[in-house]
């Protein structure tokens, strides 16, 4: 068995990279020792050349044919240093794949990969409250897409629940590809950024428009009369044939193509952005046309990859190519023999015919390319991530159960974990406490590990069970200056959101931190109350944070529907300390006056 093809069973992440990393580095260190060793040859032999010419040329005491040597070994030498320099490069690069492996298994990862940026929307209902994008965001920790279109699908996947079929058939496939190790290093290898060029919409849009010069008869018609130009330079060359004939196809040539010329130049002009950087997306399926795998979705995006016998690795190669001979003409020396032999009108019919063929299936192409991507980002988080199991999606209505949850954000020796009951019965629970205490972070446990279970991902949790969830969270929210919004009304508007997620098809994980806050308290437990209610109601489950005690009624004017727990905080040495760990009941006590006091504050 290869090694691209050989699966591993670690259970030892960090090991199995920092053993790969140091079988890399030494690589790297041998290409680079014998880059320098070629460069060091081929300054001797540059040396050896310039004596021999100063010999054959100034002294003229050494015949000219000494020189053919050196030249002929100076010209071996170029393509055996350009590999050498690729195979330094691909080790440097692997290096760097492990080293960024390995500062995600240490928590070293934060604004050193892709953040998503692009992706952030302040009015999705959960994306900036669960830092789902951004700077240390859940998309920084798992993206290792090489293109814009894995990227993508991945923020697809976070941002919208999948439904219980898809997720399962996401975590089958997921699997499989847990321990392909060699399959993602040489994804991350391929290339030296995809990302930059490959825009995948501009690509899908160009593949499926409409043909702008497409005709089997002009290709004809253009391919014999180059042919008939360069005859006619060749006979005026070599016979006595004179100029008449090549001025006499030129002339031709003029007569045919002009009226042609702004179909052409619509042609050039569209194929021009989606084409970039095709030959490293070619690569790309060229390297995933080689895997075979047994998970059905799996199967199926591999045979999305089949088009009438011919690999779309191929397809996509030679359309590079034909837009490399396109750019050609922008050569000034090779300019006039393009015009003579109609370069540019040949290319562009060549290209328009590759999109009648091929331009159907870059949409399908493109997909699969991003989906398997996505999977591979998932695939690698469950590799690093051992110990986290995937989730049990029930069809059960409105249902969280999770044993020992933590965030998936926080290093592992610093995660606090914690029982989480919710469904049948028991709809909401009122978590009260101080400021610090945990509370906020309990609800961005449960929303990341939600989203990860409908992505497709393993869940930072011993256990976790639940029905698929629109998850609808108040937890950071902000007032805008620029909108003329205070925090307030921004919290009313996105809990309006909520309550709108509730009343759609499905059922909705509700995740409210310091339910309206920003007002007094009469109207507070009045409102939170109410909306409470009206969750519970619609068949929504979730939590509710308040450090205001009074607030601890709604789940005894809801019960059995609603309980209440609390976290709980102390004072050692006059600094409060937590342990963030979730207590049945309402918390009991206040540090907050001892604080003050701690501080210096006369209270």
């Amino acid at each position: 068995m290869s090694e691209d093809t050989a699966t591993h069973s670690s259970d030892d992440p960090h090991g199995e990279y920092t053993l790969r990393l140091r079988h890399r580095g030494k690589a790297a260190a041998r290409w680079r020792g014998l880059d320098r060793r070629i460069s060091n040859l081929r300054l001797a032999v540059f040396a050896a050349i310039a004596v021999a010419a100063w010999f054959a040329f100034g002294a003229k005491t050494l015949d000219i044919g000494w020189l053919a040597p050196p030249i002929a070994i100076f010209v071996m030498l170029l393509p055996i240093h350009d590999r050498v320099i690729r195979s330094r490069e691909r080790a440097n690069q692997a290096v760097a794949h492990y080293e960024r492996a390995l500062a995600r298994l240490e928590h070293r990862w934060p604004g050193n990969g892709e953040p998503g940026e692009r992706f952030r929307d302040a009015r999705h209902p959960n994306a900036e409250d669960l830092d789902l994008f951004g700077h240390g965001s859940l998309f920084e920790l798992l993206c290792t897409a090489r293109t814009r279109a894995g990227e993508q699908t991945l923020a697809s996947w976070l941002r919208e629940p999948a439904d219980p079929d898809s997720i399962r058939a996401r975590q089958t496939a997921v699997e499989e590809l847990r321990q392909r190790i060699d399959l993602r290093e040489d994804l991350a290898l391929l290339g030296s950024d995809v990302r930059v060029g490959l825009h995948p919409e501009e690509l899908r849009s160009w593949g499926s428009a409409q043909p702008i010069l497409l005709s089997s008869g002009h290709r004809i018609a253009a391919a014999l009369l180059a042919s008939c130009t360069l005859a006619a330079i060749l006979g005026g060359i070599l016979g006595p044939s004179g100029p008449f004939p090549v001025l006499l196809m030129v002339a031709i040539e003029i007569v045919y193509a002009m009226p042609l010329r702004n179909r052409v130049r619509r042609v050039i002009g569209t194929v021009d952005a989606p084409g970039r950087d095709l030959d490293l997306f070619a690569e790309l399926l060229a390297r995933l046309e080689q895997e075979r795998f047994q998970a059905p979705l799996l199967v199926e995006l591999r045979a999305a990859l089949d088009t009438q016998g011919v690999p779309p690795s191929r397809r996509i190669a030679s359309l590079h190519r034909r837009i490399e001979l396109l750019d050609a003409r922008r050569n000034q020396l090779f300019l006039p023999i393009a015009l003579l032999l109609l370069w540019t009108t040949q290319l562009a019919l060549a290209i328009e015919h590759w999109r009648s063929v091929c331009g159907p299936s870059l949409g399908r192409w493109i997909d699969a390319v991003g989906e398997f991507e996505a999977l591979c980002a998932l695939a690698g988080y469950a590799y690093e991530h051992p110990g986290h199991p995937f989730p049990e999606i029930t069809d059960e209505e409105s249902c969280f159960e999770a044993r020992a949850i933590g965030h998936p954000l926080i290093p592992s020796a610093a995660c606090v974990r914690n029982d989480i009951q919710l469904g049948r019965e028991l709809r909401v629970l009122v978590v009260s406490g101080s400021n610090m205490s945990g509370k906020s972070t309990l609800l961005r446990a449960m929303g990341a590990n939600a989203v990860l279970a409908h992505a497709g991902a393993p869940v930072c949790a011993t256990h976790l069970r639940l029905s698929p969830l629109a998850i609808g969270a108040s937890i950071r929210i902000q007032d805008s200056l620029r909108e003329g919004t205070s925090h307030f009304y921004a919290e009313i508007t996105r809990i309006r959101q909520v309550m709108e997620l509730a009343e759609g098809p499905g059922s909705t994980l509700f995740l409210l931190d310091e339910i309206f806050h920003g007002t007094n308290s009469h109207d507070r437990g009045i409102g939170a109350e109410a909306v409470v209610r009206g969750l519970v109601e619609r068949g929504a489950v979730g939590l509710v944070t308040t450090h205001d005690l009074a607030l601890a009624r709604i789940a005894e004017a809801l019960a059995p529907r609603a309980a209440n727990v609390h976290f709980e905080d102390h004072l050692e040495d006059g600094k409060i300390a937590f342990d963030y760990r979730i207590r049945p009941g309402v918390v009991e006590k206040s540090n907050a006056l001892e604080l003050m006091r701690a501080v210096g504050l006369p209270v």
